[in-house]
């Protein structure tokens, strides 16, 4: 049996951590002692926990403290091991958390930078940056082990009256309209705090008539960058031009006649025009969530799949720079919105440290479940239909809240 002393803080009990500390010990054949616990008597008062724990999984015992934010005392130094080769990491690489991390460097604990889960932390002069696999270079002084490491998971809030929805499970139960309130006054938290809203919106945000309400929002400012794939604007800029959407039209929901060959004809237009951009200056794109991104001078990144048609000629089709654009517009985030887009939810999710609020809505409770499961757990489902909550959103934010925002 191996002996180790390890230590908590932080909201321990209205985040459930304290109880998910046990179960970890018994998990792995462990015992526990508590070797000390001061509750915290305030909102802002931490509590704390010093543990004694025995196990003969010790180190696959202290992997899964360490995401508790559960580390041990007086740890020294994190250890250190040089890459050897390009993208090729020591065999025991910690592997990050989109948690907040810090490590202990030459006696002095410091936050890792450009948090993410999955990733390797690289310290150079005095800095801990999380970093990709793909992106490690020889040399690279790479932290290894469990030692020197702490994860602050994000804790609980307190006071949940304001946002009650957040702690619930997802369900389709919800009243929407509840949602699209607490959505909005996210939307003005962000906004005051200096922090960027991002929104990444699949295909059916058109299918559904979602694009005139996220157009007013991009038209009136509260949008500071779209994330998509190639079928948003291929469809977007087909509703825009011939008033269909993957052939239907969207005044009655028919079936347009040779309907099955507009999303080409957009495609073709665009690459007559010579981009996106270049068709909005020319008058050839008059309307459309993109031609709001264009008009309002936000960024927009379309990422590309094997499914595409085409694709649009602005679509990036290589795989690891869609990603980096992603992760460059992701900089400076306190909400990310995510509506009716799996793939693109999960990727985004995957990119984010913990503390960026996500709101995912889809009408299947499925997605915003997956997106929770894969690792973003501060992600809050919103199950109902794409363009109702956009068009209900749009109206709540430009009303009383919106005016006072613009003033």
């Amino acid at each position: 049996m191996q002996q180790e002393v390890v230590e908590a803080e932080g909201h321990l009990i209205d985040s459930h951590l304290m109880e998910q500390i046990f179960d970890a010990v018994v998990q792995h054949q462990g015992r526990f002692e508590v070797e000390q616990f001061r509750i915290g008597r305030t909102n802002a008062e931490p509590s704390y926990l010093r543990l004694k724990v025995e196990t003969e999984q010790m180190p696959q015992l202290l992997a899964r403290l360490l995401e508790l934010g559960c580390a041990p005392v007086d740890s020294g130094d994190a250890q250190l091991a040089v890459v050897e080769r390009d993208c090729c990491a020591p065999e025991d690489f910690y592997s990050t958390t989109n948690h907040r991390t810090l490590i202990r460097h030459r006696g002095e604990w410091i936050e890792v930078e450009n948090q993410r889960m999955d990733a390797m932390i690289v310290v150079t002069d005095h800095h801990a940056v999380c970093r990709r696999l793909r992106d490690l270079r020889a040399g690279d002084p790479v932290v290894v082990g469990m030692r020197g490491i702490r994860v602050i998971p994000e804790s609980k809030e307190r006071d949940r009256l304001a946002f009650a929805f957040m702690s619930t499970e997802i369900s389709s139960e919800r009243q929407v309209e509840t949602a699209v309130r607490q959505t909005a006054a996210l939307m003005e938290q962000a906004r005051a705090a200096g922090q960027r809203i991002i929104v990444v919106a699949g295909p059916v945000v058109i299918h559904t008539g979602g694009a005139r309400a996220l157009s007013r929002l991009i038209r009136n400012g509260w949008v500071d960058a779209l994330l998509a794939g190639n079928a948003l604007g291929v469809h977007d800029i087909e509703s825009s031009l011939f008033g269909t959407s993957l052939g239907v039209r969207q005044s009655d929901g028919r079936q347009e006649e040779h309907g099955h060959r507009n999303h080409m004809r957009a495609i073709n237009a665009i690459y007559h025009a010579g981009g996106i951009a270049k068709a909005v200056e020319s008058g050839r794109l008059k309307s459309g969530v993109l031609y709001e991104a264009v008009k309002a001078g936000i960024p927009f990144v379309l990422a590309g799949s094997l499914r595409d048609d085409g694709p649009l000629p602005d679509t990036i089709t290589d795989m690891n720079r869609a990603q980096d654009a992603y992760a460059g517009q992701l900089q400076g985030a306190g909400l990310v919105l995510c509506c009716g887009s799996m793939l693109h939810s999960i990727a985004v999710g995957n990119m984010l440290p913990s503390w960026v609020k996500i709101v995912c809505v889809d009408i299947n409770p499925a997605v915003a479940a997956k997106v929770s499961d894969r690792g973003t757990g501060q992600a809050i489902g919103v199950v109902t239909d794409v363009g109702l909550f956009l068009d209900l959103l749009s109206r709540e934010i430009e009303g009383v809240r919106g005016l006072a925002a613009r003033k």
